[in-house]
């Protein structure tokens, strides 16, 4: 008997949604521009340059000597790093989260909006995500199958979500909404009005709140984040997830940890209990120290935000000598810059004004197109280099949009 053989891929279309290749892409042209002698400045991807402070890294190496650190971890996390959490949140927020029910270690944040859309919608179902957003948003409906509804953020509206115009039958439809204020890739930041709002809506509709709080220790000038958990009401209708990549520059670390409504939490630690071990004992040491050290501090200390405030100042202004006016944002690592006046309107215009720089002049920066069809006509910029570099790349795209307004 012949059998015929069965042409097959051995790669699930799922991975096509998973979002934009322009990553991969960017890794392409780096090596390109190095190729052509190009020197590298890269302000591509928000991982911090510094590492968490001396005290961390002591407890942390300390804990990776231990011999007992070994077995395998808890899904949930440790119960002294859930207590840590919760009374960070008091500190921080002013909110009361039981750590034994209401807060979930995670391998950093990214780890739990990965993998919740699995824990709580079924195929088929529909969820809310903003436009530009961050690429695993709509990469975890991808993978659990779920529809995406994309919020749009518009400039005209300060680049806030508008709730109204979300049509009833979306609400009607939708599992969750997640929103991420301060935001990656654009630093839009809302007021205890929006939330309310927010919350009575969800609350209509019965649509779980997502907050991806991820910048909320990384705040400008008079602006500090809020959680949504402080609002009444909203551990009924939400949740929110805490990352110690950016605040502590921890980013390496992976952890993290979802904190709000028990039901949510209890479902996607069910999930991970089936998928993971949890997060490593001594990175859990380190994460409580952080948090320790925060909260010794006082509740004005502001932790990484003057440097990241001094690096948006200083290249913000060095930027506008040189001719290009970019915004300055309230919070976060990034710069969401609109387009130069010589590259708006042309086909792929955030992708080609940063392949064409990256190739003339070694500065990496992401096209806005990555985030979702909202970004065309901007690029993102992330504060990852000291001063003196920042200010070179500025000097750099400098001469770069000259060439092209001649």
């Amino acid at each position: 008997m012949t059998f015929k053989k069965i042409k097959r891929s051995w790669r699930a279309e799922k991975l096509s949604y998973l979002g934009s290749s322009i990553f991969t892409e960017v890794a392409e042209w780096k090596e390109e521009a190095r190729s052509s002698g190009n020197e590298i400045i890269d302000l591509g991807i928000g991982s911090p340059d510094r590492g968490p402070t001396a005290h961390i890294r002591n407890i942390l190496s300390e804990a990776v000597l231990d011999e007992s650190n070994y077995a395998y971890p808890g899904t949930s996390g440790s119960q002294p790093f859930r207590q840590q959490a919760s009374a960070w949140m008091k500190h921080r927020f002013e909110v009361d989260v039981d750590p034994n029910t209401e807060v979930l270690a995670l391998m950093g944040s990214q780890d739990g909006l990965a993998h919740l859309a699995q824990a709580i919608c079924n195929p088929g179902d529909l969820a809310i995500v903003p436009d530009p957003g961050y690429p695993i948003y709509a990469g975890s409906l991808a993978i659990a199958g779920v529809k995406p509804w994309y919020l749009p953020l518009k400039e005209e509206n300060d680049f806030l979500p508008d709730l109204d115009n979300v049509p009833d039958q979306v609400w009607e439809e939708a599992v969750f909404i997640l929103l991420n204020i301060p935001g990656n890739p654009i630093a839009v930041t809302a007021d205890t009005e929006f939330y309310e709002k927010l919350i009575r809506i969800a609350t209509k509709w019965n649509v779980l709140i997502v907050h991806d709080l991820a910048y909320s220790e990384m705040a400008f000038d008079d602006y500090r984040p809020m959680s949504i958990l402080e609002l009444p009401g909203a551990k009924d209708i939400a949740v929110e997830f805490h990352s110690f990549s950016k605040s502590f520059n921890m980013a390496g670390c992976r952890i993290g940890f979802l904190a709000g409504n028990p039901e949510v939490v209890a479902a996607l630690r069910d999930l991970k209990s089936n998928i993971d071990y949890g997060v490593f004992e001594p990175i859990q040491a380190a994460a409580i120290a952080a948090l320790e050290e925060a909260m010794s501090k006082g509740k004005g200390d502001r932790g990484v935000a003057p440097l990241y405030e001094a690096r948006r100042n200083a290249f913000v202004e060095a930027l506008a000598a040189e001719g290009w006016n970019v915004p300055k944002p309230k919070a976060t690592m990034f710069l969401w810059a609109p387009l130069p006046a010589s590259f708006k309107g042309s086909a792929e215009a955030s992708r080609r004004f940063a392949r064409e720089l990256l190739l003339a002049t070694g500065v990496v920066v992401i096209p806005g197109e990555a985030f979702g069809t909202e970004g065309e006509g901007y690029v993102r910029i992330a504060l990852v280099q000291e001063q003196e570099r920042l200010i070179e790349a500025a000097k750099r795209m400098g001469r770069f949009i000259r060439q092209y307004e001649i």
